[in-house]
């Protein structure tokens, strides 16, 4: 049995299991040589030596496939930004985990074939579409959890973005100028607008209704938000994006502080470059721009690589499944000392 189909059937047996996961003997030996072998290296040498750096190395990256079969048996949590890239991945893993998972996205039918895809797993997942800054969204999507599942355990607020176009808009810089990335000078009001009433906003409404729940059931729970570097720093370019992910590293912060005495958990990570169709896109906008002419001082994209890309043979940025590596961490129980972090999950963009 290969690694994946060895994964794959105990994270079945574990996700119907609402009290835990008791393996044989033999199935746990089975699993724990299956995970060894998917995180056996720390890091590869490169393809063609580099003759400057002599034993330069890639970093082993987290298989795309990988989970820990059972983690999140019987919990049932809440996932935005479902439809696609780390959202996606995590209601994926999560499932396969063990979990009960409710995702939104205002990608409706991407967001549901999705929940198709996870469902023909014999896993666990319920879609419904909405727009997080529309607060009887964020209300509806907590009833949605509890009314199919029970209760609310834990949540991942991933839904953003970083423009004012719609998810699935094609890009077409001339003409969207007004609703794009740009300087302060230079920002329309619907770019600005947008951008903080999904980011900030919505988290706050995610916030708001997960927390009320959370209370209401008095058993605790567990929250990430999703930031990013530009919450950690100042970032060029993206005025209200850098604002926006600065407004939800203060509200997971503020958030930690006012729910620790009842059990609850609030952390966030801070990605950096990470391989998902909103970096995709954004290189499309970036690209168009230049191709009107555009110049600036240079200054906002000095610094754009992070140690691990810069030590990277293929300067590759990181993967989605490595960015919900650890925000499943930060979900689960194993992280039951830690509230009111950020985690730089930027290959090192932040220390240097």
């Amino acid at each position: 049995m290969i690694r994946r189909d060895v994964l794959k059937s105990l994270g079945l047996a574990a996700a119907g299991t609402a009290s835990g996961v008791t393996l044989t003997k033999a199935e746990a030996q089975e699993l724990n040589d299956a995970l060894n072998l998917a995180l056996e290296n720390f890091g590869l040498p490169w393809a063609e030596p580099d003759p400057e750096v002599p034993g330069r190395m890639n970093i082993a990256r987290v298989p795309d496939d990988y989970f820990m079969p059972g983690r999140f048996a019987g919990k049932n949590v809440l996932v935005t930004g479902s439809a696609r890239g780390m959202g996606a991945d995590a209601a994926r893993r999560l499932a396969r985990e063990g979990a009960n998972v409710v995702g939104v996205d205002i990608l409706g039918d991407l967001g549901e074939e999705t929940a198709e895809s996870i469902r023909s797993e014999g896993l666990n997942m319920v879609f419904m579409q909405g727009d997080i800054s529309q607060d009887s969204v964020c209300e509806e999507m907590v009833r949605l959890c509890v009314s199919e599942y029970g209760s609310l355990d834990a949540a991942i607020n991933n839904a953003g973005v970083m423009d004012a176009l719609h998810p699935d808009e094609p890009i077409d810089y001339v003409n969207q100028k007004n609703r794009l990335m740009a300087k302060i000078h230079e920002a329309g009001d619907e770019y600005w607008l947008r951008v903080m009433e999904v980011n900030a906003t919505g988290t706050f409404y995610s916030l708001r209704h997960e927390l009320r729940q959370m209370l209401a059931q008095g058993k605790g729970g567990s929250i990430v938000n999703i930031a990013s570097v530009t919450g950690i720093r100042g970032f060029g370019g993206t005025p209200p994006y850098t604002a926006s992910k600065h407004a939800v590293q203060a509200l997971t912060k503020n958030a930690a502080i006012d729910y620790a005495p009842y059990g609850i958990r609030v952390n966030s990570t801070g990605m950096g470059t990470t391989l998902t169709p909103m970096y995709e896109r954004a290189v499309e906008i970036i690209t168009q721009r230049r191709a009107t002419g555009y110049k600036d001082s240079g200054i906002s994209l000095a610094k754009s690589r992070s140690l691990l890309e810069l030590s990277d043979e293929n300067d590759r940025g990181s993967t989605s499944a490595e960015q919900v590596a650890i925000m499943l961490f930060l979900l689960s129980p194993e992280a039951s000392n830690i509230t009111g972090a950020t985690y730089n999950t930027d290959g090192g963009f932040t220390i240097y």
